[in-house]
């Protein structure tokens, strides 16, 4: 299989092998957040790209998130990494898996794979996780609250799936295992093969024999209480608002402890304030989406950008509304030529060097100093011209 990098997003009537002969548009229609698709050779030939010994070398760095899961006789033991070679069992040894999450902030051509879906907003494409196990391994019968594309990268997995009523857990183990798994369908996935999963489906998938190594794209589904304390959260820090609580009718009062109506009104009112505030709350909201992931770096520049073509680095998130772009938790106002060579970028990750060359003195000021942060980078690929 290829991996060169491929630029151009589909149209979302194209009909693309990777969904199964689907176009996006009737994938979405069909299958999103409804029902599973299973995809026969979703990507033909398709060969891992990093193999067993680099994943494993990949867990034992400093900064990547990766499990280690052992199904014994003792029941299910997790670790949490990083794991050096020599704290891994020996590949032999049968029912365990390691988990290496986000690895397309670390390969290239794992970030390159995961634009393959971007059929789906930027703003819920998560990450791209990475499970080895050996014979047997698995993590038990489970569900998540996000959807998930398993691609099979190498071996096999028995994949076991269902409407799952009964969301109870088993107790006292380390993982989140179904009590009472009841699964309707089962498929065996080989090396190109990819099953799409909505929200809270049931899954449960063990390796059968060595070498099995599963692909999964994640996708953000922000929790509703959880989104809107980061929005108020930010909100505040950029209000100067000086009006302090007065209450000069308040009376004396028998009953200190009782929080005073005044006071209730006046935060509520507070609260009001900055819900109103929808230029706020859209800047407030693409700069959570696009924050970087924890312990996320960047890389130092290098060379001169100023002629030559552009590409964002696969650590940077990038989006854009109809007033503002938003990069790595930062906020800009944009419009007419500014904007639509903004959003080219956010759509399609990188610019031409005809589009950077004919870029206003502001535009050109951004992109230095995002190029300077190492951001975005000079794009040495074949289709940079």
């Amino acid at each position: 299989m290829s991996t060169a990098p491929d630029h151009r997003l589909p149209h979302p009537d194209q009909v693309l092998a990777l969904l199964g002969g689907l176009s996006p548009a009737r994938f979405m229609r069909r299958h999103w957040q409804k029902k599973p698709l299973l995809i026969r050779q979703a990507i033909p030939g398709f060969q891992p790209l990093l193999n067993r010994s680099e994943l494993f070398d990949l867990a034992a760095r400093e900064g990547v998130e990766s499990r280690l899961i052992v199904h014994g006789t003792q029941g299910w033991k997790l670790r949490h990494g990083p794991f050096p070679r020599r704290a891994l069992p020996p590949v032999k040894q049968p029912r365990w898996t390691l988990l290496v999450q986000g690895v397309d902030l670390h390969v290239p051509a794992v970030h390159e794979l995961m634009q393959r879906f971007r059929f789906v907003p930027d703003a819920r494409l998560d990450d791209l996780m990475i499970s080895w196990a050996s014979d047997g391994g698995g993590v038990g019968p489970h569900f998540d609250s996000y959807d998930v594309f398993l691609l099979q990268a190498s071996g096999r997995r028995r994949w076991r799936i269902g409407r799952q009523k009964d969301l109870s857990l088993q107790p006292d183990v380390p993982l989140k295992i179904l009590s009472h798994f009841e699964p309707e369908e089962e498929h065996v996935l080989e090396a190109g093969d990819m099953l799409y999963l909505p929200p809270r489906w049931a899954h449960d998938g063990d390796a059968e024999g060595a070498d099995c190594m599963t692909y999964s794209i994640g996708f953000r589904s922000p929790q509703r209480g959880g989104l809107a304390g980061e929005l108020l959260q930010r909100m505040a820090d950029e209000v100067d608002d000086p009006v302090l609580y007065r209450d000069p009718g308040q009376e004396a009062t028998d009953r200190p402890a009782e929080v005073p109506a005044g006071l209730h009104a006046f935060a509520r009112e507070a609260l009001l304030r900055l819900a109103a505030d929808e230029q706020g709350m859209a800047c407030a909201l693409g700069e959570v989406l696009t924050e970087p992931k924890p312990a996320t770096w960047f890389d130092a520049p290098a060379g001169d950008w100023r002629e030559a073509a552009l590409v964002l680095d696969r650590r940077t998130r990038m989006l854009y509304d109809a007033r503002h772009i938003f990069i790595n938790g930062e906020s800009f106002r944009a419009a007419g030529a500014d904007a639509r060579l903004m959003r080219e970028l956010a759509d399609h990750r990188r610019l031409p060097a005809k589009l950077v060359q004919r870029a206003s003195e502001d535009a050109r000021a951004l992109l230095q100093d995002w190029f300077d942060a190492g951001w975005l980078h000079l794009d040495h690929t074949a289709n940079a011209i």
